[in-house]
């Protein structure tokens, strides 16, 4: 019997560690899970100043890089000036944002009036966003794991806690930095420029704005200034994922109950990041330095195709050059044609007034601009007929 009996207190023992290790490995597990939503906003995360706030952070080894982008990520599409020629084969980051608000649609048109009331205003993470909130609540989270800690005198949980949100504030440290747009160097006058925006679903965006806006926006990268150089910051990435180990050690050792609040924390934490991944970049900038009119034009934004959305994007811009340089049509000798053509057109079109004249105070009375008639896309069937153009394709 008593042999029995101490056989059966061992399995009830193994048992039970078996279940400890098993708690271990869930907490651990949950500690560094959440990879792919704290990535998403990585980086404006680490822009704003309650980046350095002590606070629980699920993942945090997805901000323990072994180096740092020096510039933001662009999207997709085609930029071209159509006053000065230039060409990009992709959309900064930060213009993206700025146009983001609304997106549009396939073979849409539609013409923005950008420009920067106050030169010294800077672009910067929004000070109340959802990162912002997301930083309070794992500050909350530690606040309320470090009392519980200490009222069941659990050392190897107060240990965990401490490791585990000072992480955030050393990672904070390490990526914190500054945004920085190109400015022209010289004051000389320059014109207004129409820059032209193509995106891959056949989608035109006419932004008119000063060389000023044009540069910061659109023709330099975004660069990434950081507060630490590369040297030192190698050195708190491996304090940090040192920090991290022995972190999760101690939340390994910590007591059953303090293992289960953490689990929660971590939980709750996680489905907060995740939601706030989902949520459109745009909430996360203050872009408050730029002043975005929607400029109408007759006939909506709205095309069925991209025949009649290059037309409308060249009636707004008064020119064709940009087409020809960017090489947006098709190249045969119908498209070339019916591209001088169109040109002809708004070249001697004499009754729309100047984009300047649009104005107005957004009222719902606010006057369209005017697009020359003209039927593109029967101008583009008479080139193509063999009988009219001879053989041009």
């Amino acid at each position: 019997m008593l042999n029995w009996l101490d056989n059966g207190g061992g399995n009830s023992q193994n048992a039970s560690s078996g279940f400890h290790s098993l708690q271990l490995d869930i907490v651990g597990f949950l500690a560094i899970l959440g990879e792919a939503s704290v990535k998403a906003n990585a980086q404006v995360s680490t822009l704003s100043k309650f980046s350095l706030l002590p606070r629980l952070l699920p993942a945090p080894q997805a901000l323990i890089r072994t180096s740092r982008p020096e510039r933001l990520k662009p999207d997709t599409g085609k930029v071209i000036g159509a006053r000065s020629g230039g060409i990009r084969d992709f959309v900064n980051h930060v213009a993206h944002i700025v146009h983001s608000i609304d997106p549009l649609p396939a073979y849409a048109v539609r013409c923005e009036r950008i420009s920067k009331p106050n030169s010294a205003a800077k672009v910067s993470a929004a000070t109340w966003g959802p990162l912002a909130w997301l930083s309070l609540l794992g500050t909350a989270m530690s606040i309320a794991l470090l009392g519980l800690s200490i009222g069941r005198n659990d050392g190897f949980a107060l240990l965990a806690t401490i490791l585990l949100s000072l992480l955030s504030t050393l990672i904070g440290f390490g990526s914190r930095w500054n945004l920085t747009l190109m400015k022209r160097k010289q004051n000389r006058r320059v014109p207004r420029d129409n820059i032209i925006i193509i995106y891959p679903h056949g989608a035109f965006l006419v932004v008119k704005c000063d060389e000023n806006v044009a540069r910061e926006l659109y023709w330099h990268p975004e660069e990434c200034q950081y507060t630490l150089g590369d040297t030192t910051y190698r050195i708190v990435s491996l304090i940090g994922t040192i920090t991290l180990m022995f972190g999760v050690i101690c939340l390994g050792n910590s007591t059953l109950p303090l293992q289960i609040a953490f689990a929660a924390a971590y939980m709750i934490l996680n489905a907060a990041y995740w939601v706030v991944a989902a949520l459109p970049s745009r909430w996360h900038w203050d872009l408050s330095c730029y002043k975005v009119k929607r400029e109408p034009y007759e006939g909506g934004e709205a095309h069925d195709n991209f025949t009649q959305a290059l037309w409308k994007a060249i009636a707004i811009t008064k020119s064709v050059e940009w087409v020809k340089i960017g090489q947006i049509a098709p190249v045969s000798e119908a498209w070339k044609a019916w591209v001088n053509m169109a040109g002809d057109v708004v070249w001697n079109d004499k009754e729309r007034s100047e984009a300047e004249e649009l104005g107005g105070d957004g009222s719902d009375n606010e006057k369209e601009g005017k697009i020359p008639f003209w039927d593109a896309e029967q101008a583009l069937t008479d080139f193509l007929n063999p009988d009219v153009a001879g053989t041009n394709v």
